[in-house]
């Protein structure tokens, strides 16, 4: 259930390198994106296992959502300090990055805020939680439809496509 959110958010990572100031070509950006979101993906997974086969308790879920929003607001500054790519659109891509890093930042809060109101209903915050996470997701497939929206025959797709470590986060890897 968590690995298509992640899938979506590694094709979007696809694109990134660099800082706000600089531009990079398109393949260290991508590269960079898809890096920083296999980071993302593995701290979220790993969560998610510590607290699966009857091990909730909301010390551990505590401890899992930590985690979680931790990674997440890491996923958040690596996404705005990736730059922009040098391509013909490498700023509205950097836009989309930009405004996919805030939304991310707000899911991360309103996981944080659930876990703090968890006192009221463990089972009211892991529905709150599992519903954020796929809200995240479904935030990273539209920006990834928005990225091959710019440039849909070009060297931003062609990095995309290309990326090793993209590539490793497409195949599940």
């Amino acid at each position: 259930m968590l690995l298509l959110p992640v899938l979506a958010v590694a094709l979007l990572a696809a694109g990134c390198g660099g800082s706000d100031d600089e531009t990079s070509g398109a393949s260290d950006w991508a590269n960079s994106v898809c890096s920083a979101v296999s980071s993302w993906k593995t701290s979220v997974s790993s969560a998610a296992t510590s607290i699966q086969g009857g091990n909730l308790s909301e010390n551990s879920l505590e401890s899992a959502v930590d985690d979680v929003t931790d990674a997440t607001k890491k996923l958040a500054d690596d996404l705005k300090d990736a730059g922009k790519p040098d391509t013909a659109d490498g700023q509205k891509a950097k836009g989309v990055v930009d405004q996919l890093a805030g939304e991310i930042e707000d899911g991360a809060q309103k996981i944080g805020d659930a876990v703090d109101d968890a006192s009221s209903g463990l089972l009211e915050a892991i529905s709150t939680i599992t519903g954020t996470l796929a809200t995240m997701g479904d935030q990273v497939g539209a920006a990834v439809d928005q990225l091959e929206q710019l440039e849909p025959v070009g060297e931003l797709k062609d990095a995309l496509n290309n990326s090793d470590e993209c590539s490793s986060l497409r195949s599940g890897g």
